[in-house]
C-alpha cells in the first residue's frame, strides 16, 4: 500500500508539472495576443492633417497639432472627449510640426508652409490651464523649417531645421534662440531625441542617424545612408525608435527599432516593428507612453497642398486612427 500510495503521488506530481507547463504556454499565447497592435479611432475633424503628437503621462491625454488649421487638439487615449486645446492662429501659432511634453508644459513648433516670408515659432503652453508660458520666433529672409525638438532635464531645448545644416538651442529661461551646431554632417535633420542622462543627442539627418555628445558637440558615429528617411525619432530604454517614411521603395518604410551598443554611441542593427502597407497614409511622428508606441496611421498629408492650404480631394478624407503597439 505504501508503494501504491507513492506511485499515485508521483503520477499526481507529474500531472501537476504538465499542468504547470500547459498553463505557462497558455499564458504566453494570451500575452502575445494582448501585444497585437490596437487601432483607436479619433473623433477630430477629418481635415486636421496632423503632424506632431504628444502624450501627457499624468492625465493620459493625447495632443495633436494641425498642418492645415494652425491649431492643437486633444482627447483621451481611447479617442473619447475630443476638444480644441489651442484655437487656430492663437498666440500666432502656425502650421503644426514637432511637439513634446515636459512636466506641465507642451512645447509646440510651427512654421509657415510657403517659402515666401517664411516664419517659424515655438510655443510653450501650460497643459493644466492652456495659458501661454512663452514664445520664440524666427522671422528672416532665410528659408527654414523648425521641424522637431527635444528637451533636456535642465530645460535646454534642442531644435532641428530640416532646411539647413543647423541645430538650434534655447536654454530656458533665456529668450534667445542660438545656433547649437552648424555642420553638413547633420544636414536636413528632422527627428531629434536625447538620452535620459542628457549626454547624447540623436538626429535623423539626410546622412542617417547622427549621434552627438551634447557638451563637446562632437559627432561620434559614422554616417549611414541606409538609416536615412526617418521622420519621428525617440530614445527609449537605451535604444532608438523611428518612423521611416521617405524611402522611394515603400517596402523600406515602417516603424523601426535601432539597437544601440552599451555605450549608446553606435547603432548595431535595426528591426522593422511595423510594416507600412497601403492602408498607412504617411505616418510621421509618434510618442511613447506606458511601454506603448502611439502614432497616427493615416495623417493623409499626401492629400494636402501646402502651397494653397487646401485638401486635394475631400471625398478621400477619412477619420484618423492611432496605432498602439507594445514597445519591443
Amino acid at each position: 500500500m505504501i508503494i501504491l500510495h507513492s506511485g499515485v503521488l508521483k503520477i499526481r506530481e507529474m500531472s501537476n508539472v504538465k499542468l504547470f507547463f500547459v498553463c505557462l504556454v497558455l499564458l504566453g499565447i494570451v500575452s502575445c495576443m494582448s501585444e497585437k497592435p490596437e487601432l483607436i479611432q479619433l473623433n477630430f475633424e477629418k481635415d486636421l492633417m496632423p503632424e506632431g503628437i504628444a502624450i501627457n503621462s499624468s492625465t493620459k491625454k493625447l495632443y495633436l497639432n494641425s498642418l492645415k488649421n494652425n491649431k492643437i487638439v486633444s482627447s483621451s487615449l481611447d479617442g473619447s472627449s475630443p476638444t480644441t486645446f489651442l484655437e487656430s492662429n492663437k498666440h500666432n501659432y502656425l502650421a503644426g510640426f514637432g511637439m513634446t511634453i515636459k512636466g506641465d508644459t507642451l512645447y509646440a513648433l510651427g512654421n509657415s508652409l510657403t517659402q515666401n516670408k517664411n516664419k517659424s515659432i515655438l510655443l510653450l503652453l501650460q497643459l493644466s490651464s492652456g495659458d501661454l508660458i512663452d514664445s520664440y520666433s524666427i522671422n528672416d529672409s532665410t528659408f527654414h523649417y523648425l521641424n522637431d525638438l527635444a528637451v533636456s532635464s535642465t530645460n535646454k531645448i534642442f531644435i532641428t531645421d530640416s532646411e539647413s545644416n543647423k541645430i538650434y538651442t534655447i536654454q530656458r529661461p533665456s529668450k534667445n534662440i542660438e545656433v547649437y551646431l552648424d555642420a553638413e554632417e547633420v544636414s536636413n535633420s528632422n527627428g531629434i531625441t536625447i538620452s535620459n542622462d542628457d549626454e547624447l543627442l540623436y538626429l535623423a539627418s539626410s546622412k542617417g542617424i547622427r549621434i552627438i555628445e551634447t557638451v563637446s558637440k562632437k559627432i561620434i558615429n559614422k554616417p549611414r545612408k541606409d538609416y536615412s528617411g526617418i521622420d519621428g525619432l525617440k530614445y527609449y530604454n537605451n535604444n532608438l525608435y523611428g518612423i521611416v517614411n521617405a524611402k522611394r521603395d515603400r517596402t523600406q518604410n515602417g516603424l523601426f527599432k535601432f539597437k544601440l551598443n552599451k555605450a549608446r554611441t553606435e547603432i548595431l542593427e535595426n528591426e522593422k516593428i511595423v510594416e507600412f502597407t497601403e492602408s498607412f497614409k504617411t505616418p510621421t511622428t509618434f510618442d511613447i507612453f506606458d511601454k506603448n508606441i502611439f502614432f497616427v496611421t493615416n495623417t493623409q498629408i499626401d492629400n494636402f497642398d501646402e502651397d494653397t492650404n487646401t485638401i486635394l480631394d475631400l471625398k478621400k478624407l477619412k477619420p484618423y486612427e492611432i496605432m498602439k503597439i507594445k514597445v519591443k
